[in-house]
């Protein structure tokens, strides 16, 4: 194709076009934001660029398979300005699951600004179709082509084998180990695709590419959905029996709030000399458990032994063929919501997001992602409020927070900004730079304060409905904090910092008339051995859910409680309470021998 062909309108429109497309991930660059490995996302864009050329000869041929990228263009270009990332499964999820009449409440005034850009993409799209269609300069006629295709397809094919069946890893000879290849050794590797062979490709590298980078976030999503069909099956049919006996007779509502990434010990409530709870230190009906451990330091882990009755020794277990208490809330009639500002698709809030789905009303808030800028947890406030407003008599309302997970400083807005020098306004810090920990310790407590005012705010609401109600707070797990000599920061490192958590509950006027008994084994277990495994049973024991199966040795507002062995996940199931902590990390040592871990 020569020069004066290429400038030839149609040509050029096309063209320009695709280059358009092919430039979005660079858009972040716009915004002040780096771009990771810009030239293997650039290579891997002309390469995909080659094979559906290869594939369809001429543009006119698969521009239609590029209407998706031009209609979802508008929506990966506001993400990527204002939370530094673009279209996931968990956005793909959200559209999904929002009804047109929520978007329409949600957009309001905004609705006819964003139809107007999207006219105006497809009219763009529609546009430069039609110039692929006026054109034959664009065909990829000669040879070359299948020559092209040929080798795009050999590397495809091996790249696909080398996924399904492996890759050898560089082989060491007897010389350089004590342990040379047996022949049984060898015989495995055998069919394996030799290391030299490889092809350096990654789905997941392609799928943060543009326009064909969509299909694999697609594809993702697809998985998702899926694989959360089949979790839900599972215990489709379950049931507690539950029911409440006897019913108070006046209007209830239960707040169950799960704290993130939050550690015992950066609480004022419970002897930090920073005074990060000024608020909650006010309220008298207010109870801060001292001894509360998390089995396992991960969210998508640590949040299903929380909300159901898996054990903890099953946490690392996908899936469980029971539901969660909302579920139990559900049967005893009252109408249940969870309204999120964590993830609801991705491998790790799939396991949360079953559980969530058995709610009558489930809203995820989260645009943004966990180490990006993203949304505040204020942001659950207005919902909440909505959600106390119904007119249902009893309720129950689960605030999945994003509370003190990573980044900090993106945690709490400029106002709460108090101990310095913090990371606040620092897109993205050198964390493992221990020259940071003053600021990373600084705005760890920031945003603790922030958590503080946020749960004065859910006790505010309570306080001002006048009614039968509670609210809990359980952290699904703490963080490691470079604490002294240690050199690890944030969590999965086996430290007490991440196991021990700080909880506690809030109880109205009215309630503490109508279950005095209740506030008196509150109060009196408040400084006793307990696990997370500890909130099903409590959370429905609160409300006076009675169900066949029900363990009241495992609520703290029953006098029935009794102490359990607490496993926590570190060097296999140790037992916390028989355990050493090692140094300054405080890493949880069994002075004996851990259980074994078992996966299936």
């Amino acid at each position: 194709m020569t020069m004066p062909s290429l400038l030839r309108r149609n040509n050029l429109f096309v063209l320009t076009t695709y280059l358009a497309l092919s430039l979005v991930p660079f858009a972040g660059l716009l915004f002040g934001q780096t771009i990771e490995r810009p030239g293997r996302v650039a290579t891997i864009e002309i390469i995909s660029w080659l094979a559906i050329w290869a594939a369809f000869k001429r543009p006119a041929r698969f521009h239609w398979l590029l209407l998706p990228a031009f209609i979802a263009l508008p929506l990966e270009l506001y993400l990527r300005k204002f939370y530094g990332q673009g279209i996931s499964t968990h956005h793909l999820g959200i559209i999904a699951e929002t009804s047109p009449t929520e978007a329409i409440e949600f957009l309001s005034d905004k609705i006819w600004l964003l139809a107007f850009i999207l006219i105006c993409v497809v009219i763009w799209w529609g546009l430069s179709w039609f110039a692929a269609g006026r054109t034959r300069d664009l065909d990829w006629s000669h040879k070359s082509r299948w020559t092209c295709g040929a080798l795009l397809t050999a590397g495809f094919c091996i790249w696909l084998y080398g996924q399904e069946v492996g890759i050898q890893t560089p082989v060491k000879t007897a010389s350089t180990t004590s342990h040379p290849i047996t022949p049984d050794a060898a015989s495995q590797r055998f069919g394996e695709l030799p290391n030299w062979a490889s092809i350096p490709f990654e789905a997941e590298a392609f799928g943060h590419t543009w326009p064909f980078g969509l299909a694999v976030r697609a594809y993702d999503f697809w998985n998702e959905r899926k694989y959360l069909a089949n979790l839900e099956q599972k215990n489709n049919h379950f049931s507690f029996g539950a029911r409440q006996t006897p019913e108070p007779g006046a209007p209830q509502i239960v707040v169950m709030v799960i704290g993130e990434s939050s550690r015992y010990d950066r609480w004022s409530l419970n002897g930090y000399q920073r005074e990060t709870n000024p608020l909650l230190k006010q309220e008298a009906n207010l109870v801060s458990f001292s001894d509360v451990v998390t089995p396992v330091s991960a969210t998508r882990l640590s949040v299903p032994v929380m909300i159901s009755r898996k054990p903890a020794l099953e946490s690392l277990n996908a899936g469980f063929s029971e539901k969660s208490f909302v579920t139990g809330y559900k049967e005893a009639g009252f109408k249940t919501y969870w309204i999120s500002n964590q993830m609801s698709y991705g491998k790790f809030d799939t396991p949360v997001s079953v559980f969530a789905n058995e709610a009558d009303v489930t809203e995820f808030l989260n645009l943004g992602g966990f180490t990006d800028t993203s949304n505040f947890d204020n942001v659950l406030l207005s919902s909440l409020q909505k959600a106390m407003q119904d007119p249902a008599p009893k309720k129950l309302i689960v605030l999945h927070t994003l509370g003190n997970h990573w980044n900090y400083s993106h945690r709490y807005p400029q106002e709460f900004d108090k101990w310095q020098p913090s990371l606040f306004g620092i897109a993205n810090p050198a964390y493992t730079n221990l020259a940071n920990k003053p600021a990373l310790n600084n705005s760890y407590d920031n945003s603790i304060l922030y958590v503080d005012w946020f749960l004065s705010q859910v006790i505010a609401e309570l306080k001002a409905s006048n009614q039968l109600s509670a609210m809990m707070y359980f952290a699904d797990h703490g963080q490691t904090l470079y604490d002294g000599s240690c050199k690890v920061a944030f969590h999965g490192h086996n430290t007490q910092y991440e196991f021990h958590i700080p909880a506690l509950m809030w109880y109205s006027d009215l309630y503490q008339q109508t279950y005095p008994e209740k506030v008196k084994q509150l109060i009196r277990h408040k400084r006793a051995r307990m696990t997370t495994e500890n909130v099903f049973h409590s959370l429905l024991d609160l409300s006076d859910i009675r169900y066949p199966s029900e363990h009241l040795e495992w609520s703290f507002l029953s006098g029935k409680l009794r102490p359990h062995t607490r496993y926590v996940d570190s060097y296999g199931w140790s037992d916390y309470d028989n355990s050493t902590l090692k140094g300054d990390c405080r890493e949880v040592i069994d002075n004996g021998k851990p259980l074994r871990q078992i996966r299936h």
